[in-house]
């Protein structure tokens, strides 16, 4: 497994999987969400919070690559690295089955932020994309 700067574990529920008894591929979408959303939070930044001052950030593209199938009940661990290149903010998401570190899926998340509607720069944003004086953000790549 690669080193990320942010995980944590999930687990698959009944509903989420389809006749054939794996995880539908639009869940798979929710995971990834719920993943950066949980990252930002623990950063201290809101979604909720930044949309009241006039800033969303919104997927601009997807690339997803389904490897290995999650089932009813697999736990597994979603993992997350960011980046910067101009204005967009580029997540490298993996999810691994728990059981045994199976990669399940790789995903390549390019989100940009709107600024009361407009693209833009948030400094919110990036100080949230900070650990510790030392820079997630790579904006030379």
């Amino acid at each position: 497994m690669t080193d990320y700067i942010f995980e944590t574990r999930m687990a698959v529920r009944d509903y989420e999987c389809d006749i054939q008894g794996i995880v539908n591929n639009a869940n798979y979408l929710h995971y990834l969400e719920h993943t950066r959303h949980l990252f930002l939070k623990s950063r201290g930044l809101s979604f909720a919070d930044m949309h009241a001052k006039g800033v969303d950030a919104v997927v601009a593209r997807m690339n997803l690559q389904y490897k290995n199938p999650l089932k009813c009940d697999d736990e597994f661990l979603s993992c997350l690295n960011v980046s910067k290149e101009g204005l967009r903010y580029i997540f490298t998401q993996d999810l691994y089955r728990a059981a045994d570190n199976r990669l399940c899926l790789r995903a390549k998340i390019e989100l940009v932020c709107l600024i009361h509607g407009r693209l833009g720069t948030s400094s919110d944003y990036d100080k949230a994309l900070l650990d510790s004086g030392k820079a997630l953000l790579d904006s030379e790549k």
